[in-house]
């Protein structure tokens, strides 16, 4: 796993997939709230005009020198959930990212977000 101390300084470096495929820029890491351990990073993708950002996991992702690497492949990332670049993600929606990546998903036990933004 790797450290996210400085999570400011990646933004906007380069995410890519398991092959150094580039699936778009880093914009923020999302933190499990029961761990508070780094969980997902939201990656924005698409044209100037129509962009988005998805979510990938970021259990056993490695960091170079401008790149944060997933081990996810371009096509799945890309398929994944996203919010527009200003949204924010629901509470009701952070099961279907987790699902969506085949990750066991359960709300704190009383409903609490299980994803918090750094």
């Amino acid at each position: 796993m790797f450290e996210a101390e400085n999570i400011r300084d990646w933004r906007g470096l380069d995410v890519v997939d398991y092959d150094g495929r580039k699936i778009g820029s880093l914009e923020s890491i999302y933190f499990d709230t029961l761990t508070d351990r780094p969980a997902f990073a939201t990656v924005t993708i698409g044209l100037p005009t129509r962009r988005r950002l998805v979510f990938v996991p970021v259990d056993k992702a490695t960091v170079g020198p401008s790149y944060l690497k997933v081990t996810y492949d371009k096509s799945t990332v890309k398929d994944a959930p996203g919010i527009d670049p200003d949204g924010e993600l629901a509470a009701e929606d952070e099961g279907a990212v987790f699902s969506h990546y085949h990750l066991p998903y359960e709300p704190g036990s009383r409903g609490e977000r299980r994803l918090g933004r750094r």
